[in-house]
């Protein structure tokens, strides 16, 4: 038994096939099926039923790959201690983000982060919430950056900062005349939101303590997953939108006078850095975190007078 057959174990456990498991893993087909099937021979069982499509373990391959990652973890643990004792962070850090924290988040960190780390590579990848969680838990992530909680045993959360919740709204709409602003003033049927999919959306539902379907209350139907789109849709039309407070870096003066802030408590989205129960990377995954703390305000960094929203709708 090597750990190179492990590692093909778990990539067709992975990827449910392999063809695509040879690929991720820059082997040919045959020799990945050829390995796995010395490893079974060894073993006396088989690990996976070959019959289906996509490909499923066995009910003992279940166990044997669930122990396969773990053998793999601990062997990579070994590099981590070495590079701990040398005092480097290097490697690769594969990290996904939700696509309303990435754009006002990531090009504060990045720049200084891979010129203080040049021997650290970064792969990058913006998804939906329900994406990183299943990919961290297929270990296809390293760490995910996103609104919590979750509420996922097999993920760990660790809090970062609280971004604030505020409302965008147009001249014209009566929210424009208050200098604060009340959860129970919020009119349900003007406000624009992004579509179904994105936590945010969720969110927004629960400040507004409602549910909501736009055809019912609006004679137009936007479906978009841009918070840039919802502020031009109330720089351009009527109603309001509620963003987060990191967008609101590039406003324009103007577009400043549109912001308005929530009574405290104030609705805030809690942003944490999220790993597998098990992760590895310690060092790395510390890193990034460190990077990011460094270039969030102060004020974000403590929950007092913050009301985190939930993500599930009530």
């Amino acid at each position: 038994m090597t750990t190179v057959q492990l590692e093909y174990i778990v990539a067709v456990d992975t990827y449910r096939s392999f063809v695509l498991a040879a690929e991720k893993c820059f082997v040919t087909q045959p020799t990945l099926s050829m390995q796995i099937q010395k490893l079974e021979d060894e073993l006396g069982i088989k690990l996976f039923d070959r019959s289906k499509l996509p490909v499923v373990p066995t009910e003992i391959g279940i166990s044997v790959v669930a122990q396969a990652r773990i053998i793999i973890k601990e062997n990579a643990r070994i590099r981590e201690i070495i590079a701990d004792q040398k005092k480097e962070v290097q490697g690769n850090l594969k990290v996904g983000i939700i696509p309303t924290l990435a754009p006002y988040l990531l090009p504060r960190i990045l720049t200084g982060f891979m010129k203080k780390y040049p021997k650290v590579k970064l792969e990058i990848w913006e998804y939906p919430t329900e994406q990183i969680m299943q990919q961290l838990k297929q270990e296809l992530l390293d760490c995910g950056l996103l609104a919590t909680p979750l509420h996922n045993p097999h993920l760990e959360e660790h809090p970062l900062f609280y971004e604030s919740f505020v409302v965008y709204t147009a001249k014209s709409n009566s929210l424009y005349d208050k200098k604060i602003v009340r959860a129970e003033e919020l009119d349900i049927k003007d406000v624009w939101l992004l579509n179904e999919g994105h936590c945010m959306r969720n969110q927004v539902l629960n400040i507004c303590k409602d549910k909501f379907t736009m055809g019912d209350n609006k004679n137009l139907e936007y479906n978009t997953g841009s918070v840039e789109t919802l502020k031009r849709m109330v720089d351009l039309n009527e109603g309001y939108t509620i963003l987060p407070e990191l967008s609101l870096q590039d406003l324009s003066s103007r577009q400043l006078n549109m912001v308005r802030y929530f009574k405290a408590p104030e609705p805030v989205r809690e942003i944490s850095l999220v790993t597998h129960r098990h992760f590895i990377k310690q060092a790395l995954i510390e890193a990034f975190k460190k990077e990011i703390l460094a270039h969030v305000p102060d004020k974000m960094k403590v929950q007092k007078n913050k009301k985190v929203i939930e993500i599930l709708t009530a």
